[in-house]
């Protein structure tokens, strides 16, 4: 695959092919300021080809990005925890809590579900790559971050009872690769909690190139149906998925946003998806 420069001083970007099924052949979906998005021709994954190489990418998660985890954290964390809730997570783990009660975060920024889950009785551990957010983690609330990438991490085999990304995935140049590492690294007995836009939701479809989640930070848009497919060919199970979100704010009136958001989790097509798996 070839390296190139998309213009003088920028980052670094790569033709790749689809990280599912590895066909090359794709058509043009969207094109967000410098992020051209494909659609695979043969099993329709949604990415960004070409895409920034990693030692580039990397730099984007530096101080600005802390500051806007930071400013944020609150309203994140309780997104969190309301997908959490949805798919009973307290109740969920409540077994495998009794024989071993490993809970790891990766994505896990300043480490604010990460200092819950330790007040829950988790012993808990975060992976983050912006070293402003693992440093604050773990200066103000002694928390366990490594920062870096989860590969570089290294963890031992069948180490976490749980491991939960949220937003995170799409930011990945390989989902494939990092998806094994969190088989590999899930107790026998384990689950796995991923959040992540949908690319087939109801505002992707109808704002397109505006819907809030088609930014070039995104290398990957999924569907519930390629999610999926990425998930089996990596080995894990799906054991449940829930979505929200079905109107922006702002996009209809406040009368009709409640019901086309009651609608939207109800029927499946939310803006963000959650998906609880374990292994095959």
């Amino acid at each position: 695959m070839k390296t190139y420069s998309t213009a003088p001083g920028s980052e670094r970007v790569k033709d790749i092919v689809c990280n599912i099924c590895g066909s090359a052949l794709c058509r043009e979906y969207l094109l967000i300021d410098s992020a051209r998005f494909v659609k695979c021709s043969r099993c329709g994954l949604v990415y960004q080809n070409p895409q920034p190489v990693f030692d580039d990418l990397k730099r984007r998660y530096s101080e600005e990005y802390f500051n806007y985890e930071r400013i944020n954290e609150k309203n994140f964390f309780n997104l969190m925890r309301l997908g959490l809730k949805d798919i009973d997570f307290t109740n969920l783990t409540a077994n495998i809590k009794k024989t071993g009660n490993t809970f790891l975060d990766i994505g896990c920024a300043t480490g604010m579900l990460l200092e819950s889950m330790r007040k829950e009785g988790w012993e808990v551990k975060g992976v983050e790559i912006c070293e402003g957010s693992a440093g604050y983690g773990r200066r103000m609330r002694k928390l366990d971050i490594y920062t870096g990438t989860l590969e570089e991490a290294n963890y031992d085999n069948d180490t976490f009872s749980v491991v939960h990304f949220s937003h995170l995935i799409e930011h990945l140049n390989d989902p494939e690769k990092f998806l094994r590492e969190v088989y590999r690294i899930l107790k026998a007995d384990g689950y796995a909690v991923i959040t992540t836009p949908n690319v087939n939701g109801f505002q992707a479809r109808i704002l397109r190139g505006k819907w809030r989640s088609a930014i070039p930070d995104h290398l990957y848009l999924f569907s519930k149906k390629t999610l999926y497919s990425l998930l089996k060919l990596t080995g894990f199970n799906i054991l449940k998925t829930v979505t929200w979100g079905g109107a922006a704010k702002g996009l209809v009136p406040g009368f009709i946003k409640y019901p086309v958001d009651k609608m939207a989790k109800s029927f499946g097509f939310g803006d963000v998806m959650l998906v609880l798996i374990n292994k095959g």
